[in-house]
């Protein structure tokens, strides 16, 4: 079992910063395959960011590419988003999600744990 809960999220303006945190519990935790997705109103939910158990392996959607970074510290058993260049398309609530995978899954079918979401708010 691992809990996941994310903080961070907030309201900026266009071509600010964010930076998201995801404290995760569990026993295993620090092996987990971590994940980022957001879901904005009346979309679907979709795939942000993912990272590897060891964090040497990071993938990103197109979107977002150059503009966010995901990383982790095990050792703390917390993982990030830093969010730079915001755009108003980027509002939605971003929820962090665990994946007890050694592949790191970059659909939310692949995730076994999930966070209550943290909400983003971009303005123009």
């Amino acid at each position: 079992q691992g809990q996941l809960v994310e903080s961070g999220g907030g309201l900026v303006q266009a071509g600010g910063s964010l930076r998201l945190s995801c404290a995760a519990s569990g026993r295993t935790s620090s092996s987990w395959a971590m994940g980022w997705f957001r879901q904005a109103p009346g979309k679907e939910r979709e795939f942000v960011a993912a990272i590897s158990r060891s964090g040497g392996r990071t993938y990103y959607a197109d979107s977002v590419k150059g503009r966010f970074t995901i990383s982790r510290v095990n050792a703390k058993n917390m993982v990030y988003l830093q969010m730079n260049s915001l755009k108003p398309e980027d509002t939605a609530v971003y929820y962090c999600a665990g994946a007890e995978s050694i592949v790191v899954p970059t659909t939310g079918q692949g995730y076994d744990y999930w966070g209550q979401g943290t909400q983003v708010t971009v303005s123009s």
